[in-house]
């Protein structure tokens, strides 16, 4: 996928944008690179979070240039699923003012919870966001709860780019899908053509035929 980006220009609308594939298909490196050039900690949280627990992040970021439309966000955070106890912690360590995160440590939450309240309180109109898998830590319905919140977020001006491989969030009303392909191609796909959603229904449709395949 890194190659397939080589030389090319890739263009971000308003609103949201998710990024679908396989495993290994390279969205979530997509997602940190944008971070990255975009100035955001790797681990995750915003500009002024500046930590490493162990530093994993590909070069693709160094090699990016991100460039905005005139007037710039008001507020910006990178949510990394798998590194948000990191972020957690660095709160509670830094002694940051908590009303953002709901008024309590996000460690004193569960994971959908604090992911959740960062949604709710974090997030603000004329913000962006960079989201790697947010789904991971949601139940279906905190996915639906969050997809409301984006929705609303978005009315407010805010821009989002989601790595994700839940059905449920791919469906946000006029969301731009970008699917990467097993040999890196990177395109725009409908709803329903989605690698997530076919793969859903498939099962949904007959998941003892799909079990058989699994044997």
């Amino acid at each position: 996928m890194i190659a397939a980006l080589r030389g090319r220009r890739l263009e971000f609308g308003p609103g949201v944008t998710f990024l679908v594939g396989e495993n290994g298909s390279g969205k979530s490196t997509l997602v940190e690179a944008l971070a990255v050039a975009a100035g955001l900690n790797p681990e995750g949280g915003s500009r002024h979070f500046r930590f490493a627990t162990r530093s994993t992040e590909s070069v693709l970021g160094e090699a990016l240039t991100v460039s905005r439309a005139p007037g710039r966000e008001r507020s910006s955070f990178f949510l990394r699923a798998e590194t948000y106890y990191n972020v957690a912690s660095e709160i509670e360590s830094r002694g940051i003012e908590l009303e953002p995160y709901g008024g309590v440590s996000p460690h004193e939450r569960s994971h959908g919870q604090s992911f959740l309240d960062l949604l709710t309180h974090r997030f603000r109109p004329q913000g962006l966001y960079l989201l790697d898998e947010p789904e991971a830590a949601l139940s279906t319905q905190g996915q639906l709860a969050a997809l409301a919140r984006i929705q609303e977020l978005t009315r407010a001006g805010s821009q989002f780019l989601i790595a994700t491989h839940s059905p449920i969030l791919t469906a946000l009303p006029g969301a731009r899908i970008l699917q990467i392909d097993p040999d890196g191609g990177l395109h725009t796909v409908a709803y329903d053509d989605c690698l997530p959603v076919r793969t859903t229904r498939d099962f949904l449709a007959d998941p003892t035929r799909t079990l058989r395949h699994l044997r």
